[in-house]
């Protein structure tokens, strides 16, 4: 055990309205963690004119430019490419419009994108680094990922992910105020919403050394906390997560802790580099990948309880050495991605749920499963013929099949096995 000041420490939750503004000019930083900063970061990367912050694109080189504007400001040493804050990398876009096309070497059809990336010193002499990420790409105007049936529409990604990247801008101001003695290592991922782009990239070429990694935690979609529940996936990447989690909830939410370490954020990326992994997270919700997700609707109070318990894992682990946090392989069949690319229901699906099918939590208006007849509780446990055992099953199944078809939908609802008949 490092010899350091194990006393907590209690962050306050109403603070002073930092001056930081969208360009960066005269912004001048607090050690507090503010809902009013929140709301700021929040605002400005889920405008209109960041159309989005497609991956690739003018506006999300913009918003990195934002981000390492803020980590310039706080002190964090630049951790990307030759001495900047930007980790480049390429996209494929005939690759993503068609998954199934071979590799395309045109010019044409490359996009440069961007992580960013920051350290920040810790007082102390280890090698030792905690990592935390968020990504900060969206779906710019729709055309891969979108759950809207409007063409062209800019989907702004308030909760999906400018409420994480917030978040990691928070948490950078505060940790630059609150020094630990452990590195941090700030990270923000571009090509999230295409496949894990921008962290499966940096994984394979790290700007620190990954053996030195205490944990990683990631913060996606972080801005609509209801009812104080929080979900934080990955319990089970590490024997003493859940003690250092539920001693960390001194503000008394409602953590709802789910073991899986992978699924469709970028911590799964570091979960198979055999690192332990939180994925901090506050549930879906009917306005996912659709225009709707706008800035009015965060709750950002919330968000600074999150980021304060947060904060407090951070301080509990800034007191530990890496072997007393071992990874351990957490139970269950393992997927590195999620992707779709066949018809949606247009259902909210309950990501805590561990039984076996694929549980929902509601439905939208006038989508398929809506007009089929299922509802919120339903549990999926089958798709034509296909079985369904989880959500990995639930959106293979979907992948098979093409929009306009009809096809039946077995739930069990109330303990009783129905079936739906279902036009995608």
């Amino acid at each position: 055990m490092k010899l350091r000041n194990a006393i907590a420490v209690l962050i306050p939750l109403l603070m002073l309205l930092s001056s930081c503004t969208p360009e960066n000019e005269s912004a001048e930083t607090t050690s507090d963690i503010s809902f009013l900063d929140v709301q700021t970061h929040i605002s400005y990367l889920s405008s209109d004119a960041m159309k989005g912050r497609e991956t690739g694109t003018a506006e999300e080189a913009k918003a990195a430019n934002y981000i390492a504007d803020y980590f310039q400001e706080y002190g964090l040493d630049p951790a990307g490419d030759e001495e900047t804050y930007l980790q480049e990398f390429t996209v494929n876009m005939s690759v993503m419009e068609n998954p199934h096309a071979e590799d395309s070497d045109s010019a044409a059809d490359k996009r440069l994108a961007k992580n960013v990336a920051g350290l920040l010193q810790g007082t102390g002499d280890s090698e030792e680094v905690i990592i935390i990420g968020a990504h900060y790409d969206h779906l710019g105007l729709g055309e891969f990922g979108s759950l809207s049936d409007s063409d062209s529409t800019i989907h702004n990604g308030a909760d999906d992910n400018a409420s994480g990247t917030a978040g990691l801008l928070e948490l950078a101001e505060y940790f630059s105020e609150n020094r630990p003695e452990t590195d941090l290592l700030f990270l923000a991922f571009s090509g999230e919403e295409m496949g894990l782009l921008g962290s499966q990239y940096y994984v394979e070429n790290p700007t620190v050394d990954l053996d030195n990694a205490l944990a990683m935690i990631n913060m996606d979609m972080i801005g609509r906390m209801n009812d104080d529940r929080l979900m934080i996936f990955g319990v089970a990447t590490t024997e003493d997560w859940e003690t250092i989690l539920t001693e960390a909830n001194t503000g008394s939410l409602d953590l709802d802790l789910v073991p899986d370490g992978t699924g469709a954020s970028d911590h799964t990326s570091f979960y198979y580099k055999d690192i332990p992994v939180l994925h901090y997270f506050t549930d879906t919700h009917a306005d996912y990948h659709r225009p709707s997700d706008d800035a009015e609707w965060i709750n950002a109070e919330g968000q600074a309880r999150l980021l304060q318990h947060v904060a407090r894992v951070i301080e509990q682990l800034d007191t530990m050495d890496k072997p007393e946090l071992p990874f351990v392989e957490a139970p269950g069949e393992q997927r590195q991605s999620m992707t779709m690319s066949g018809p949606t229901l247009g259902v909210l699906p309950d990501y805590g749920f561990d039984g076996t099918g694929f549980r929902i939590t509601g439905v939208s208006n006038g989508g398929p499963a809506d007009r089929g007849g299922l509802e919120g509780g339903d549990v999926i446990i089958k798709i034509g013929e296909m079985e369904i055992e989880d959500i990995y099953s639930y959106m293979g199944a979907l992948n098979e099949l093409e929009k306009g078809t009809t096809v039946p939908v077995t739930v069990i609802r109330d303990g009783e096995e129905l079936v739906f008949e279902v036009e995608l």
